[in-house]
């Protein structure tokens, strides 16, 4: 393929910098908001620019990389501002580039209008029938914004929006610390579980303290991808929308994507939350109606652990109530949580019956340890996993259809795993999907069985924070609908998630896993949060049931922490570390809840 322009001129883009083509300019008005001054309008040349997959990007590249086309996919891209627009279509059986000599370019009352009435496939050898329309118009922030739909003749399976123009530095990924990515390619996923992603919001910060946004503007939760590319200059940037699985079309439209020089941190984001408090329907801290008061009275969270996968029992019952009884002498046990991991026996292995331990004290020993507890003010929240099950299990039969695949159809199973430290992963465990009635049910039953029978105050769902594309339905949803179902039953017990993403905030009022460290507000303003499960205990550091086995305790309570003080008790905390337990206990009771 041909390029009409210098390497040095798609460089000089990238930056960011004034465009060097010399064509003239049209411009397009900006759609404006009642009392508010006029817009810039966007400013576009009407003649695409004939770029390949490679222009701008170390090739071959020069840190840690992601697959790639080993030949310069075509990308004619649109200048609008100091910013090139490109795309791609996938579908479920290729990939498609847009047609340059079937595109036009025309401005409308809110801005540009690319219609692509032709695509290219093969790599850009081959015409194919297809059509892709973007609308671009003036953000609010004074950015770009704009919406992509494609229709062709198969399924459609993503839409890659792919930007150029915006600056090499440092990236600040779902409001979380900046982070220096060099020279490797990096791929972050929304809300994918090991997408690194909470909320689809990236703030790119650049050597000279200029900021830019990059946000996707959803109306539902979808997979957004953001792939940042580097070059000498600046970062070829791919933004990609996925359809959902369960809803094969050969019409996709995408959500509304932002990317823009912004004045603020604090603004974006914040206009980013105000934008998802809206669409979920999220309700502040203060006045939600899912919270019950004692859980604004929790001040420390004691995770005491019951029994490892092997068996192996870290503390029973009736030393679970030995250990609360000694933990009442030490603070207010009404401003205690009391959380348990594996309760109920084999963490994972015996997911999803739910049932008290005979080896741990059976179902007496369990119900004693509620009961007394409470007498003495603690609070029980008991751990379910929200999408776990062993296949091996006399029950599985009973919710199999639940099993959740890729949106391509392969199995999706929790495998990352290695339980038995025989250092391979372990294949029994597939990943349940709460969007299908089967598992949603049998959960739900299960959970409220306990609640009946043992009077827990609130579930804790282990996992609550994965959703992945698939072809039977929103997980989202389908936790929504869990907790509302369980609700109606017992509306004074709380649901209590683990790596909550953006949207489960409004069914899910505290989480394991405090999130949007650049910007607090958009977690403290909703819910509340403690420290994760697999925290070192004192002593030896053992994170007990979880799989990491061992870290580093840290006694630290921060004038600044957000999270509510975590005590990890394991097999040898209360008997070997009791001092340090003290000491912890004394400094959580010093702690003060983050202020919204």
């Amino acid at each position: 393929m041909s390029h009409e322009f210098s390497r040095r001129e798609v460089l000089t883009l990238a930056t960011g910098g004034a465009l060097l083509a010399g064509q003239s300019r049209a411009q397009a008005t900006g759609a404006d908001a009642p009392g508010r001054a006029p817009a810039p309008a966007l400013e576009f040349n009407p003649a695409l620019r004939p770029l390949g997959s490679r222009d701008g990007v170390y090739t071959p590249p020069r840190g840690a990389s992601v697959m790639q086309f080993g030949f310069d996919f075509p990308e004619a891209s649109l200048e609008l501002d100091s910013l090139l627009f490109g795309f791609r279509v996938q579908t479920f059986e290729n990939v498609y580039a847009i047609d340059p000599a079937s595109t036009q370019i025309t401005r409308s009352a809110e801005g540009v209008n690319l219609v692509a009435s032709g695509m290219l496939g093969s790599g850009g050898q081959v015409k194919v029938p297809g059509t892709l329309t973007v609308r671009f118009s003036r953000s609010e922030s004074g950015g770009i914004q704009w919406q992509a739909r494609a229709e062709m003749n198969l399924p459609v399976k993503s839409i890659t929006s792919v930007v150029r123009g915006l600056p090499r530095g440092a990236l600040s990924v779902s409001c979380g610390k900046y982070q220096d990515t060099k020279d490797d390619e990096r791929i972050f996923e929304y809300p994918q579980l090991f997408g690194g992603m909470s909320t689809p919001f990236v703030m790119l910060k650049a050597a000279d303290g200029r900021l830019f946004e990059l946000a996707a503007r959803q109306e539902a939760v979808r997979p957004a991808r953001f792939f940042f590319q580097p070059g000498p200059d600046g970062y070829r940037v791919e933004l990609i929308h996925e359809q959902e699985g369960w809803a094969r079309s050969t019409t996709v439209t995408t959500c509304l994507w932002r990317v823009g020089q912004v004045a603020s941190y604090e603004a974006a984001a914040g206009a980013h939350f105000a934008h998802v408090e809206r669409v979920y329907g999220i309700q502040s801290w203060q006045t939600r109606q899912d919270v019950p008061s004692w859980m604004r009275d929790i001040r420390l969270v004691v995770s005491i652990h019951g029994a490892h996968w092997t068996g192996f029992i870290y503390n029973d019952y009736a030393r679970m109530l030995e250990i609360l009884h000694w933990v009442s002498s030490r603070i207010d046990p009404r401003q205690v949580l009391v959380f348990l991991p594996a309760w109920d026996g084999r963490y994972y292995w015996n997911y999803p019956r739910y049932e008290p331990d005979p080896r741990m004290g059976g179902a007496a020993g369990f119900a004693r340890l509620v009961r007394q507890a409470q007498q003495l003010g603690f609070r029980i929240a008991p751990m379910f996993g929200a999408n776990s099950a062993n296949r091996g299990s006399q029950e599985f039969p009973q919710f199999a259809d639940a099993c959740t695949e890729h949106i391509d159809g392969d199995a999706f199973d929790l495998n990352w795993v290695d339980w038995d430290n025989d250092r391979s992963h372990e294949g029994w465990m597939p990943f349940m999907n709460l969007a299908v009635p089967s598992w949603r049910r049998w959960l739900g039953e299960r959970i409220a069985a306990v609640i009946r029978q043992f009077h827990v105050d609130a579930y804790f769902l282990d996992i609550a924070g994965a959703w992945e594309n698939n072809r039977k339905g929103d997980m989202y949803l389908g936790t929504k609908e869990l907790i509302a179902d369980i609700r109606t039953q017992y509306p004074n017990v709380p649901p209590i998630g683990e790596m909550l993403y953006d949207a489960q905030m409004a069914v899910i009022p505290m989480s394991q896993v405090t999130r949007y460290a650049q910007y607090p507000a958009g977690h403290d303003a909703y819910v509340r949060s403690f420290q994760h499960l697999s925290r070192p205990a004192p002593g030896r550091g053992s994170t007990g049931v979880h799989e990491a086995g061992f870290g580093q305790y840290e006694p630290q309570i921060t004038a600044d922490q957000r999270a509510i003080p975590t005590l990890t008790v394991v097999d040898d905390t209360f008997t070997r570390n009791r001092q340090a337990m003290a000491d912890y206990i004394a400094s959580a009771k010093a702690w003060s809840p983050p202020r919204p």
